[in-house]
């Protein structure tokens, strides 16, 4: 298999948990380059086409910057800070694409961000603490925390395995990493903190909402889903051609998602629950293969 290849099936091949880590290494490589290029041929303006990407906590200067509600989330403020983020979301991620779709998880992030960037533009122009001053944002922490908050909100008993402390339950994670924002906000990087508690907060409203029926990311969803489908229907236009179509029809083997549809909506959901308890008992490893697909599977259709 040539190189191109081996790449070509690993970007397919990976989950959108990893496809979001390498976004990040990627781009905080880029910018890495670049700012050693400009220093080591003393080229000023690095800092100016940084700015281009943070943001602000001034409205009126985010305002000519809209992009970078999104763009902050990308840049980090050094290989400790992007390494921490990663490897949360790289945890938070398995555990959350076992309850619901990749799409989901891609929402949960990003309105994460968005949330957590909103909350830190109001904070400083709201508390007293931070009156007359200036700062800017970066680090996916706020997305981050989103996934992470959702999937403890929904599994809060499920037993994880760490290898320091060992086994425990998700919400105390949770709660912990919660609990270390709020008290380092008087310590520093006050704006940052406040940025994690509103993607923290936006992962437990959305998962609590979905529980009554509601999805709050849907917006957001068809939003992608739109701007994804003009890009496929110019690659369609480029692509044109004739083919025929058979009449064979498929008449042997049966998927998941077709055993899935069969059963009745109480049924399926006694069987989640059944499911959510044994995970709750004995954590996610004690899963058959079977169960780990069903829910997979139930977590894409919701």
């Amino acid at each position: 298999m040539r190189t191109s290849d081996k790449i070509r099936y690993k970007i397919n091949t990976a989950t959108i948990t990893e496809k979001l880590i390498a976004v990040n290494v990627i781009v905080f490589l880029f910018f890495g380059i670049i700012n050693t290029v400009f220093s080591l041929f003393e080229i000023p303006g690095f800092a100016d086409f940084y700015d281009w990407f943070v943001l602000p906590s001034d409205p009126a200067e985010f305002i000519l910057k809209p992009w970078t509600i999104i763009a902050y989330s990308f840049l980090h403020g050094g290989i400790f800070h992007l390494a921490s983020n990663m490897l949360i979301l790289y945890f938070s991620g398995i555990y959350f694409l076992n309850f619901f779709s990749p799409k989901r998880l891609l929402n949960y992030y990003f309105l994460g961000v968005i949330i957590g960037g909103l909350v830190f533009m109001l904070s400083y122009n709201l508390f007293p603490a931070f009156a007359g001053g200036k700062s800017y944002l970066v680090g996916a922490s706020a997305g981050v925390m989103a996934v992470l908050i959702g999937v403890a909100t929904q599994a809060p008993n499920m037993y994880v395995r760490l290898l320091i402390f060992g086994n425990l339950k998700f919400w105390w994670i949770a709660a912990a990493l919660v609990a270390i924002d709020i008290i380092q906000i008087p310590m520093g990087n006050a704006g940052g903190h406040l940025a994690h508690l509103g993607g923290a907060g936006l992962g437990y409203l959305y998962t609590t909402q979905l529980h009554k029926g509601n999805d709050i990311g849907a917006w957001w969803e068809s939003l992608m889903d739109g701007i994804v489908n003009l890009f496929k229907k110019k690659e369609k236009k480029a692509n044109m051609k004739t083919v025929h179509r058979t009449s064979k029809k498929r008449t042997t083997g049966t998927t998941s998602s077709s055993r899935n549809s069969s059963m009745s909506k109480s049924e399926k959901q006694q069987k989640i629950d059944s499911i959510l308890d044994k995970i709750s008992k004995s954590g996610y490893e004690s899963l058959t293969k079977a169960e780990k697909d069903f829910l997979f599977q139930a977590g894409k259709e919701d």
